[in-house]
């Protein structure tokens, strides 16, 4: 056994490795049982962790030797992490075919808040929009953009975080949220990560050619937005700002797509304008709760938050942005002319919902900070557009009776 041991062919450390002989056509899992047992391998016995693994072997040779006896193979030895670990599967991901669940996971299908806190700034200024196009938008209109909008937030958001994994594979594999992700875990490289981004890409623009012309020439810009955010956390504590600005662009793109003309209509512009500030405050805000998931493993990776920054004063900082938002918001509001519908409802509700949420969340608690981002997004979203979908109803009835009676 000691010449064996000098030989490098045996030794007592080995003893719980897992062993695989080619010739036998088997492979044990472990010695101590996991997984499906196998027959054992010819020529082999294992024993108890705590015994030296015994194997007949002859006299130590090289392996690419011509002179190694016919029908000797060199043994492998591996262990169960030689191979990536694999994510836990959602429903969604557990009804796909295995060959598209990493590119399903890319795109966070099995995570769509992203994709709502992407839409909601499309439907607010569609809405907005709508009261101020001349004639006013009827309602199949704006339903019909809304959906539009809706498939460029699916596509543009799973785009969006298909890059930002590409530029993070090195980081994403330091924090414990991020490891299993399939850029990071190996189940996708970057090369097919980069033909996924072009095929997403190409597709959206498919979406946005289905916009008037103008569209177009609003909606390119964004994409620098896009591929810049993920290095904004390697240079700043404030990549909540630059992430803020990508995703509230649909702020701006109501007003182009029902036809409003906000160079002509400083109105509209100004109502564009606050709008869309408005909404990178909410950014802020609710990916400032988000941020604090990841705040030690942020620490320890050397990625920069405005929650890291601000770990102690966070809700001081959300208060404000809060404060801030529904300023904006109600400037907004005064720019396009709404009435008490939106005032109340829209920014009455941010206040409130807002409020409950700063007051309620739980920063220390990964579980209380993913409640809030994925529910946040319903609860004050749902309130601002509630406010101007009323608000745009009142004032479509309003016209269609003045129009009524000065056609009689």
């Amino acid at each position: 056994m000691p010449i064996l041991r000098q030989l490098g062919l045996v030794s007592r450390s080995r003893a719980s490795a897992n062993l695989t002989a080619r010739g036998a056509g088997t492979r044990h899992t472990s010695i101590f049982g996991q997984g499906n047992p196998s027959p054992r391998p010819v020529g082999l016995s294992c024993y108890h962790a705590s015994k030296t693994v015994l194997a007949p072997l002859p006299p130590a040779v090289n392996p690419a030797s011509p002179l190694r006896p016919p029908g000797l193979e060199p043994i492998a030895i591996s262990t169960a992490s030689d191979s990536a670990p694999a994510p836990p599967k959602s429903w969604i991901l557990s009804r796909l075919p295995a060959a598209w669940v990493p590119y399903a996971e890319l795109i966070r299908i099995d995570k769509p808040a992203g994709t709502y806190y992407l839409f909601f700034p499309t439907l607010f200024s569609t809405l907005m929009a709508a009261p101020m196009a001349t004639p006013m938008a009827d309602p199949g209109s704006v339903v019909g953009t809304s959906f539009l909008f809706f498939a460029g937030a699916l596509i543009m958001r799973g785009a969006g975080c298909t890059i930002n994994d590409l530029w993070d594979r090195n980081l994403d594999p330091h924090v414990a949220r991020t490891r299993l992700r399939p850029i990071a875990r190996g189940a996708v490289t970057p090369f097919h990560g980069l033909v996924f981004t072009g095929a997403q890409l190409l597709t959206g623009l498919a979406v946005l050619l289905q916009f008037p012309a103008s569209c177009f020439f609003y909606a390119v810009p964004s994409l620098i937005l896009v591929a810049g955010y993920p290095l904004a956390k390697r240079v700043t504590y404030y990549p909540q700002f630059v992430l803020g600005l990508t995703f509230s662009w649909g702020a701006i793109m109501g007003f182009p797509a029902l036809g409003v003309d906000v160079l002509s209509n400083s109105s509209a512009l100004a109502a564009m304008g606050l709008l869309y500030s408005s909404n990178v405050a909410w950014t802020v805000l609710y990916d400032m709760i988000y941020a604090h998931m990841d705040i030690k493993d942020d620490a320890k990776a050397g990625i920069k938050s405005i929650a890291l920054k601000h770990d102690t004063q966070t809700k001081q900082v959300l208060s404000g942005l809060a404060a801030i938002q529904i300023g904006l918001l109600a400037g907004a509001g005064v720019a396009a002319g709404a009435g008490p519908a939106f005032f109340i409802g829209s920014c009455g509700g941010a206040a409130v919902t807002l409020g409950l949420m700063i007051k309620r969340v739980s920063l220390k608690s990964v579980k209380d900070c993913w409640w809030w981002f994925v529910n946040g997004c319903w609860i004050t979203g749902g309130a601002i557009a509630a406010g101007l979908a009323i608000d745009y109803g009142v004032r479509y009835m309003g016209e269609d009776r003045t129009r009524t009676a000065e056609d009689t």
